[in-house]
């Protein structure tokens, strides 16, 4: 006899950042829920993505802090970087944050079952050990994975992905990275930071496409400081290994270069091909994606898609938020639906990156009569104390019928810790905010985030700092 499939109010295929996001808030209000993961929950970000790279890149300002102790006055030996040690560390943070997210799951009382989902018709979902789930309703949560280009087959010695980098016991001592996005710079980063010599190769004509170009134009100039190599607007084309195999020569444009190590950094992909879907009204695109409106409904009614298996901004906290708004669907909450122009980005290169809103470049190429303001961390007293004068902070905003500066459209930062400061930044574009209107907010003295309220309230026409 044929068992019954297990009957639930949502099921959800993967349990990463939008899967487990929508088993907690589900399960917190008292849904039945069921999430299908072939690994553990926690996803990319979780276990190779987002936090172990963070992990890594705060082991490269821990080593440039030590390096530069001397200038505060501070006498050290030369620091000596044990790689194995930090990925020792990295797997801690990243087990106790699991954990933490297992128990959070039992106790709301989400049912996980291990292995890889399919969904078919009648919100039927077969797991492939043979177990089967029906949901009321179903989220596809699958996730994605990194993206590989031709010539470049990755093998985990030679040629890596972010995958094989997080899992690097020892650096090698140079490096080519291909791409030169978020993802990119954050590795290429990290490894000159820590000894390797590093060469960035990007198509595009910039690095970090899509920032502002004062903000890249920032990174840029650290990046060559630092003595990275970064060559723009060039196609990769293959490359030929040693007869020791233990480097490899990289071919672009017309020049070559000879590393260690290739890491290919050209985004991710979605992984929808294992989720079946015949019978089905849902559809996957020609890139892999599956088609939603934009309240995260696929064509399928009683199905939904989020996160990185959708074509939206592939962040974490973007599939937290689509999630939320699936999962509020479902109670009959009211929902308002996400406006993607408005996601904040953080990049945690050295120096930082975060924006929030449209570029200059974008503002403008969207046709608004635009007046921004920049202003230097050079002039602000913490960056100072704590060493870290390189950077800006650029706000966009809308030229108003008297010429002056109206609601923000974009705010752009680069420098210290500008990560941690792009609250106020995000909020005054999500809210439509005038400068006028968030100059009244008091800026904590001395902060690093002085500088978004200086360059605010410069806006105004009445700066104090700067000019």
């Amino acid at each position: 006899m044929v068992p019954t499939p297990q009957q639930f109010d949502v099921v959800i295929i993967g349990g990463g950042p939008a899967g487990y996001a929508a088993a907690l808030h589900g399960g917190l209000a008292g849904l039945r829920i069921a999430v299908v993961e072939k690994e553990k929950v926690g996803g990319t970000c979780l276990h190779r993505g987002c936090i172990p790279a963070k992990e890594f890149l705060e082991t490269a300002t821990v080593y440039r802090t030590v390096t530069g102790a001397k200038e505060f006055g501070i006498e050290v030996e030369a620091p000596v970087v044990q790689f194995a040690q930090s990925q020792a560390r990295k797997q801690k943070v990243v087990d106790q944050l699991w954990r933490g997210l297992q128990g959070l799951l039992k106790k709301r009382k989400v049912v996980t079952f291990a292995g890889t989902g399919s969904l078919g018709p009648d919100h039927l979902v077969r797991v492939d050990d043979g177990t089967e789930l029906v949901g009321t309703h179903v989220i596809l949560a699958s996730g994605s994975v990194p993206r590989t280009i031709p010539g470049f087959d990755v093998d985990g010695r030679l040629v890596l992905t972010s995958d094989e980098v997080l899992a690097l016991e020892k650096l090698p001592s140079s490096a080519a990275v291909i791409g030169g996005g978020a993802i990119g710079c954050e590795f290429a980063s990290m490894l000159s930071d820590l000894g390797t010599q590093v060469t960035v190769l990007e198509a595009l004509p910039k690095i970090l496409p899509g920032c502002d170009k004062d903000v890249a134009d920032v990174v840029l100039r650290s990046f060559k400081k630092r003595g990275m190599d970064v060559h723009t607007g060039v196609n990769v084309a293959g490359h030929t290994p040693s007869a020791d195999g233990r480097s490899t020569t990289v071919h672009f444009g017309e020049q070559d270069v000879t590393v260690e190590a290739v890491v290919v950094s050209v985004g991710r992909r979605p992984l929808s091909e294992n989720l079946g879907l015949e019978g089905t009204g849902v559809r996957v695109d020609r890139r892999g994606f599956v088609e939603v409106d934009e309240y995260m409904r696929t064509g399928e009614p009683g199905v939904f898609a989020a996160g990185d298996l959708v074509d939206t901004p592939a962040l974490a906290h973007v599939g937290f938020a689509e999630s939320i708004r699936i999962v509020d669907q479902i109670l009959g909450d009211p929902v308002v639906p996400i406006d993607y122009s408005k996601v904040p980005l953080c990049i945690y290169s050295h120096p930082e990156v975060a924006i929030a809103g449209l570029s200059e470049e974008a503002a403008r190429e969207a046709g608004y009569d635009v007046v921004t303001k920049k202003d230097p961390f050079g002039g602000n007293g913490r960056a100072l104390i704590v060493g870290e004068p390189d950077g800006l902070v650029k706000v966009i905003c809308e030229k108003g019928p008297d010429g002056k500066a109206g609601r923000i459209l974009g705010v752009h930062m680069v420098g210290p810790w500008v990560t941690e400061q792009l609250g106020q930044g995000y909020l005054s574009v999500n809210w439509e905010a005038t400068p006028a209107e968030v100059a009244e907010f008091i800026q904590p003295h001395p902060t690093l985030s002085e500088t978004f309220g200086e360059t605010v309230l410069a806006l105004t026409g009445r700066g104090l700092h700067v000019g």
